[in-house]
């Protein structure tokens, strides 16, 4: 590298002058964990013995534009990995650890070959905090839609506004029920070991969504859940209550780049419940200004009929709302030559024999119509909340 030669370069220069001596040497680099490593500056210290006196030189050198570094530097670096990765690669060698490590290494590749990711999310992952590697991701063009249920959807903006104010207990196993109801007389609501505030965090929301509800109302125009829930993070008017950093909210993040959401029995969530209450006490007239679950699977139809060409994933933990779609347009709408999913993973910890959905193998979708033969297929028996971050990491290069 050019910095690199210039180092070496003075180097020799003031080494070869015998009356002086480097009797200080600073070297300052740049890296990044996907790029090349370059010299940020050089600093030496020179001693003069036949007049006794010390100089001090410095160069600092531009900071390098990484959008510039080229194909080839690009390609030789890629051999190169990231703590994480490194170590995922070094130590996940058997069981479910060899298929977090092979699911991570397959959907990387996916990305690679052109194809796209749709991700699924069920469970608390957002409460998990799930938007500090997934909101990169979606940034940086590694998920392209996502299927996700109501609490998924307004829980990540909870711990967006009231952070601060949610209490973690780590004995919540040791908990009695004289301490359940302490926490509901605190208005605490527990998540495992995580307890949401009400009114920082669920009234705060609901008032803001109130107004967009009613706005819909008075106008005659309906929008789907993520829809109103977008509308108020990009107006801005939460700012003020913002307790984390907006770039860790994945939400945002899908909301800024208008990502294709979707979010089936919406109506069984925290919001779901308090847009039926206003329903019922008449402060929204028409029911419908919230749009169905049945008009978000035709919308995912549509969707997946526009992008699935290029070959897209699923990638799932939890929720098997949308992997249906494949079987519906091809055996209920009859359509020819409908892609099946070009890649399967599933995060579980459900057992097959229980005869749940959620614990079901990949094979059993080939009887389905959802995923064929030569599907790249992974099911991971583990905790998301601890697998799911360690593979988007890996995907992302960390």
């Amino acid at each position: 590298m050019k910095n690199l030669k210039y180092f070496r370069v003075m180097s020799r220069l003031f080494t070869n002058l015998r009356k002086w001596e480097c009797v200080h040497l600073k070297v300052v680099f740049y890296r990044t964990c996907d790029k090349l490593i370059t010299i940020s500056s050089v600093s030496y210290a020179w001693k003069d013995f036949e007049n006794d006196k010390e100089y001090i030189m410095k160069t600092d050198f531009d900071k390098p534009d990484l959008t510039k570094v080229t194909k080839t530097q690009k390609d030789t670096h890629k051999t190169t990995q990231c703590p994480i990765s490194q170590f995922m690669s070094h130590h996940y060698r058997h069981f479910n650890a060899a298929v977090t490590l092979d699911a991570s290494r397959a959907y990387k590749q996916h990305l690679e070959n052109g194809g796209k990711m749709f991700l699924t999310m069920g469970g608390a992952m957002s409460t998990a905090e799930i938007g500090l590697s997934l909101a990169e991701m979606i940034r940086q063009d590694k998920v392209h839609g996502i299927c996700c249920t109501g609490a998924n959807l307004e829980e990540d903006v909870f711990n967006l506004v009231a952070h601060e104010h949610y209490v973690r207990i780590p004995n919540y196993r040791e908990l009695t029920p004289a301490d359940e109801e302490n926490l509901f007389k605190r208005h605490l609501n527990r998540v495992t070991d995580t307890c949401i505030p009400e009114a920082e965090a669920l009234r705060r929301i609901e008032s803001a969504m109130l107004e967009e509800w009613i706005a819909a109302d008075c106008m005659g125009k309906r929008f789907f859940p993520h829809e109103f829930m977008f509308k108020v993070l990009l107006s801005g008017k939460l700012k003020q209550y913002y307790q984390i950093d907006p770039q860790d909210s994945w939400l945002m993040e899908a909301a800024i780049r208008k990502l294709p959401i979707f979010v089936p029995g919406w109506e069984d969530s925290t919001l779901g419940n308090m847009y039926a209450a206003h329903c019922i006490s008449d402060e929204i007239r028409n029911i419908h200004a919230v749009k169905t679950g049945i008009e978000y699977m035709v919308l995912l139809a549509e969707w997946y009929t526009q992008i699935a060409s290029k070959g897209l994933g699923f990638f799932k933990i939890g929720g098997d709302f949308p992997i249906c779609v494949v079987p519906m347009l091809h055996q209920d709408l009859r359509r020819p030559d409908v892609p099946l999913w070009a890649y399967f993973c599933q995060i579980s910890d459900s057992t097959t024999s229980y005869g749940s959905y959620s614990g079901a193998a990949p094979n059993e979708k080939i009887t389905w119509g959802k995923l064929g033969k030569d599907s790249p297929k992974f099911i991971i028996e583990s905790d998301a909340t601890i697998v799911a971050p360690l593979i988007f990491a890996y995907v992302l290069g960390w």
